[in-house]
């Protein structure tokens, strides 16, 4: 049966459903659904109907595979979609491929995303409000927009579809999946980030996250409208990246660590080489002298792995001015300590924690997996040494992502590293219940102003008053608007008094 009878036959079985007769009930009686009638015949009806039209759309994308195939090797961006068009329409009058003129248009479009795009998720990642994609399965997608997640009615035609959206990803970096590689990290070529895990290591089936980078790299600005940055911490970062302080930015899951780094990385001076380490390449660094490495899982024979770990070694002998690290999780940390005190000042990490002073512990438990029997008091004195500055950043109830944090690391006590907070993150709630907040100064003076009037950078003194408090208003609206009564001396004496 030709798709356009099938069409036919779904109207028909809708117009018999809103003419079918209802059932007389008895009074009193509760009405009951019948498990078979017009309901069930629609139903197959539009599951045929769908059938026919995901079988349609892949005998057309094999026949412009066909087709187009050699001549896609000299063809790219607007000639290949155009190439692709042309073919598709002498395919759809050659095959007598039925398409009503309302369901032509949405036919060509998904023929074109299946062939040339990732099917249906071209339209989520067209999407600029969607920061996440989630794919629980070929029917199961959920999506992150303005911070929040929600389910999308989208979804792939059945499991090889989605199989193939994700092995055309991940090949195209040189990478595979399969039960010898059931997890691996890709990316697409906007930079966005891929992670796919398959069974059996995903019980319910594959699944496959993708973080979205915005396709015009978010620049400060950016990130002072969104409130992730205050004005002076603009100032204040900015000169301490280019007076060549070493940063850490630390936080959780998805609070805009790689983000903040992108937009730190922006205020490096363009006369310097820069050598971006990464497990994905993901950093957007619009610096003109930028040398990008990363890092290789290993082959099907369990061979050719390079770590990021070696990637740090290697750079340390291609004459870097920065050395700037996407994420430390393992013994890379010893070596990017190393190459912060050997003269790579100016480098920048990020590290998964739940605080400044949590991020430092995790510091030491990366360098103690490097292998080494270090004592903690050398670990700490090579921290203390090698990092200036850590930003931290959290995710809010509302999903903003701030800046809740910047502490100077400021010597040792003991065997204590010393941290002097110089922002913090002062919550409030609003007088509507919602939970807002502002980065303020602590008041106190950082001790890297002297290596920064070294270098001839100077920092306005204001950008680290710490805002004085008003006695006629609070610093921030209670968190309940119930009045408070605290009883007398009388009413606590007589406690059936007070009930």
């Amino acid at each position: 049966m030709k798709l356009s009878e099938k069409l036919a036959a779904l109207e028909e079985a809708e117009r018999l459903e809103t003419e079918a007769t209802p059932v007389t009930q008895m009074p009193g009686q509760t009405p009951r659904k019948s498990t078979t009638g017009p309901t069930t015949v629609s139903g197959k009806a539009k599951k045929a109907v769908n059938e026919n039209w995901e079988a349609s759309k892949r005998k057309v994308r094999e026949l412009v595979l066909t087709e187009v195939a050699p001549k896609m090797g000299n063809l790219s961006g607007d000639a290949l979609i155009a190439e692709v068009k042309s073919a598709l329409d002498g395919i759809l009058q050659r095959e007598d491929v039925k398409v009503s003129p309302l369901e032509r248009r949405k036919f060509v479009e998904e023929v074109i995303q299946d062939t040339l795009g990732y099917g249906p998720l071209d339209p989520l990642l067209a999407d600029p409000s969607i920061t996440e994609v989630m794919c629980n399965s070929y029917d199961d997608i959920w999506v992150e927009r303005e911070g929040r997640i929600e389910h999308v009615d989208v979804a792939f035609t059945d499991d090889n579809q989605y199989r193939a959206v994700i092995d055309k990803i991940v090949s195209a970096i040189g990478r595979r999946i399969d039960e010898g590689s059931p997890m691996v990290d890709a990316r697409l070529p906007d930079g966005s980030r891929v992670n796919v895990i398959i069974p059996p290591l995903a019980v319910h089936g594959t699944v496959m996250t993708i973080r979205k980078f915005a396709a015009d790299p978010y620049t400060v600005k950016d990130l002072i409208n969104f409130g992730t940055f205050t004005l002076d911490l603009a100032v204040v970062m900015e000169a301490c990246v280019r007076g060549k302080l070493n940063i850490l930015v630390s936080g959780g899951t998805g609070t805009g660590k790689t983000t903040n780094l992108n937009v730190l990385s922006s205020f490096i001076p363009d006369g310097e080489r820069i050598l971006t380490i990464e497990d994905a390449a993901e950093l957007q660094l619009q610096q003109p002298h930028v040398i990008t490495l990363e890092a290789r899982p290993a082959n099907a024979e369990g061979a050719g792995e390079v770590r990021i770990r070696d990637l740090v070694k290697n750079a340390l002998r291609m004459r870097p001015d920065r050395i700037i690290v996407g994420e430390v999780r393992g013994a890379e940390a010893l070596d990017m300590l190393q190459a912060m005190n050997t003269g790579h000042e100016g480098s920048m990490t990020t590290v998964h924690s739940n605080g400044p002073r949590d991020a430092l512990s995790r510091l030491e438990t990366m360098v103690l997996m490097a292998g080494f029997e270090l004592p903690v008091k050398a670990i700490r004195e090579q921290i203390n040494a090698a990092i200036n500055v850590i930003m931290h950043l959290d995710r809010q109830p509302d999903g903003r992502r701030v800046v809740t944090s910047v502490s100077e690391l400021q010597g040792m006590e003991g065997e204590t590293i010393l941290l002097q907070e110089i922002f913090k993150f002062r919550p409030s709630i609003d007088a509507s219940g919602r939970s807002v907040g502002e980065l303020v100064a602590t008041g106190l003076r950082p001790k890297f102003l002297d290596k920064l009037a070294e270098a001839n950078i100077d920092v306005p003194a204001k950008a680290f008053q710490a805002p004085r408090l008003s006695s006629a208003a609070p610093t921030a609206t209670p968190r309940t608007s119930r009045a408070m009564r605290v009883p007398n001396t009388k009413e606590l004496a007589t406690p059936e008094r007070s009930r």
